[in-house]
């Protein structure tokens, strides 16, 4: 049995493994702690196998490493879907529930009962594929930020990067969901914000904010 501290760690490195190489000074800024203490947990994963380190490649999952955190993220996935789908809770509220439900599924039973009671979703509600499912990792590398567009483009909006509770709040508000087609219409200079159309409406967004919106093509 793993501790949840541990399970939270190989959660991290597989998030953060989907965009890059994981050092372990960005690893120390994700978890909020020191970098002796990514350290000494670095030293635990690897002499359990889970993880390997090097100069070169940073902070990588073992085969059993990722099959811990693809577990754990599909948990958190499928309770975020639980909460939204049968509870009704909106998709800002649901983060922090599911990260402490995710350490209490004690079986492979009880996670297939879940997915059975949901309809196996492909993604939590805020668009991230859900580990197990067809593609899902395919499709965790398949998005690009939508500050990466150009005037003119057209994409649909394939997850949020962040489950920040106030940017769920605000991109509600604006309409800015998974599946919702947006159009790009002005970029102002220096990396000003973005006019973009979603739902028949023209908002502004800042650079950071388009940056967590991950989209695909139209």
């Amino acid at each position: 049995m793993l501790t949840e501290v541990v399970e939270e760690y190989l959660e991290a490195i597989y998030k953060m493994s989907l965009n890059g190489p994981v050092i372990a000074a960005r690893l120390a800024e994700w978890m909020k702690v020191s970098p002796p203490t990514v350290a000494d947990m670095l030293k635990r994963l690897s002499d359990k196998g889970l993880v390997k380190t090097s100069r070169r490649d940073g902070v990588k999952l073992t085969k059993k490493g990722l099959e811990t955190a693809e577990t754990m993220v599909r948990r958190h996935r499928l309770w975020e879907r639980f909460l939204t789908d049968i509870l009704g809770l909106n998709w800002d509220e649901v983060h922090e529930e599911a990260c402490k439900l995710e350490h209490a599924i004690s079986s492979p039973q009880v996670e297939e009962k879940l997915a059975d009671i949901l309809g196996h979703p492909e993604t939590c509600p805020h668009g991230h594929p859900i580990p197990g499912t067809r593609g899902a990792r395919k499709r965790e590398k398949e998005a690009k930020p939508l500050s990466q567009c150009s005037v003119g483009d057209e994409a649909i909006i394939e997850r949020v990067a962040d489950e920040d509770s106030q940017l769920l709040q605000y991109l509600a508000s604006l309409g800015l969901l998974p599946e919702a087609r947006v159009a790009v219409k002005e970029i102002a200079p220096f990396k000003g914000p973005m006019l973009v159309n979603v739902c028949g409406a023209q908002y502004a967004l800042g650079q950071e904010v388009a940056a967590k919106i991950m989209v695909k093509g139209k």
